[in-house]
């Protein structure tokens, strides 16, 4: 039995969000041994190498084939985007309003994706799909609310720190926008379409290519003290940031854009969104932080939201809502017909 576009799509973006998770705390150990800036230099690449090294394997060549300069476009723009601006971002704004409030107006993201994604893309959702992603965003938010800050935003950076963390919120999703674009879904023929696997590399370049700059200032306004603290301890951050860059830059990041490929943005990125929810059962053992009932009641709600998004196509067809066959009008998930993610091609993962 053929397994359904839909269903490769949820399954990574869930697979990614829990991956997402465990390089959230192997970056967050690493931080604090060796300091953000190198984790953030380090990811990238670390990525890279293994990203280089996986498709050296799967496709016997290091730099990827991109049919167009307007596909080569797309990626360089979602890498600089969606990995460097879009962190940067993100990270200022934990900085100035806290992780928590950050996390709360971050899944605003899905929204901005189903946006990109209905006039931009072409993608339509149904009723189902888009009463899971609503019902899976009132989860997350109710599971961030009930999170406690470790200490208090500062009143006079909280507007700053509202700039940037729309900044990310806006930026998420446009990345993969252009990822999806880049990787020729429903432009090219399918043989030309770029594989997530290959994609995720060339993001990853450019995302360090961006980054550059800023690691050069930051580094500059790291203090000598500070680096001399660090030294002991760049054994064991390195080892860190080494888990974190399997997990997230490597994985994560290659199963966010199968997810991509394979669903519509607005859904992908509300799946890709399930790290608060998921990182629950990790928080009172690592952080000391008390698992509240109320937060086990807003999983539950956001996991019942990616029930009924995985459901989208059955419940659509009996309540009448698709008339069409898939293939005349596209799923009930989004894709439009001719437009869904080639299963074979040139650089098509295994």
């Amino acid at each position: 039995m053929a397994i359904s576009d839909t269903t490769i799509g949820i399954a990574a973006g869930v697979g990614a969000s829990g991956f997402w998770v465990l390089t959230t705390i192997f970056f967050t150990a690493g931080g604090k041994r060796i300091g953000v800036t190198a984790v953030n230099t380090l990811r990238m690449i670390m990525a890279i190498g293994l990203l280089g090294t996986t498709h050296l394997l799967l496709f016997g060549k290091l730099v990827p084939e991109v049919a167009t300069t307007e596909m080569w476009i797309a990626l360089a723009l979602s890498g600089v985007i969606g990995l460097t601006i879009c962190d940067q971002a993100l990270f200022s704004a934990f900085l100035d309003i806290g992780p928590r409030k950050a996390l709360l107006f971050m899944t605003t993201s899905p929204i901005f994706a189903a946006i990109f994604g209905y006039f931009i893309l072409g993608e339509r959702l149904g009723p189902a799909s888009l009463v899971g992603m609503t019902v899976t965003l009132a989860g997350i938010a109710w599971v961030v609310l009930e999170r406690q800050e470790a200490k208090p935003e500062r009143a006079k950076h909280a507007v700053r720190g509202f700039i940037f963390v729309m900044i990310g919120a806006i930026c998420q999703p446009l990345g993969g926008m252009f990822s999806k674009i880049g990787m020729g879904i429903g432009s090219v023929p399918e043989a030309d379409q770029v594989s997530p696997m290959a994609a995720t590399l060339v993001r990853m370049v450019f995302g360090l290519c961006g980054m550059a700059p800023i690691v050069l200032i930051s580094w500059r306004m790291v203090k000598k003290r500070e680096q001399e603290a660090l030294k002991p301890k760049w054994g064991s951050g390195v080892a860190f940031t080494f888990g974190g860059a399997v997990f997230g830059p490597y994985l994560g990041v290659w199963l966010s854009l199968v997810a991509m490929a394979f669903s519509p943005l607005g859904i992908a990125q509300t799946l890709l969104s399930l790290s608060p929810v998921m990182i629950l059962p990790f928080v009172k053992k690592l952080y000391n932080e008390q698992l509240t009932r109320a937060a086990v009641l807003g999983a539950v709600v956001a996991v019942t939201g990616a029930g009924i998004i995985s459901a989208a196509d059955t419940i659509d067809r009996r309540l009448g809502f698709t008339q069409q066959s898939d293939e005349e009008a596209g799923d009930a998930t989004g894709h439009p017909a001719g437009k869904r993610p080639a299963e074979h091609g040139s650089q098509t993962d295994p």
